[in-house]
């Protein structure tokens, strides 16, 4: 797995769902433990999130985690687990 490349799926995703670091951090349920600020490091590829970080990125985006530490794979074109807005 390249940093890098988990990196731009990691931020992919929160682009995707149209949210803003801070947003993240509650929309993966991890606001207690970290800042949006780690949220960026892991964007930019400057710090490897934890385990438990991937997997709420894995279960908000809808995909597996095979899916984001498998440098092979691209997220799908339309994640699963995005929210349609009214």
């Amino acid at each position: 797995m390249k940093q890098e490349r988990l990196a731009e799926k990691l931020k992919q995703i929160r682009l995707a769902l149209g949210l803003s670091q801070t947003e993240m951090l509650y929309r993966l349920g991890v606001e207690d433990l970290i800042t949006y600020h780690q949220i960026s490091r892991y964007e930019t590829g400057t710090r490897e999130p934890p385990l438990r970080i991937l997997l709420e990125y894995a279960r908000v985006a809808g995909v597996c985690t095979d899916t984001l530490i498998d440098d092979k794979r691209d997220l799908p074109a339309r994640l699963p687990g995005k929210v349609k807005h009214k």
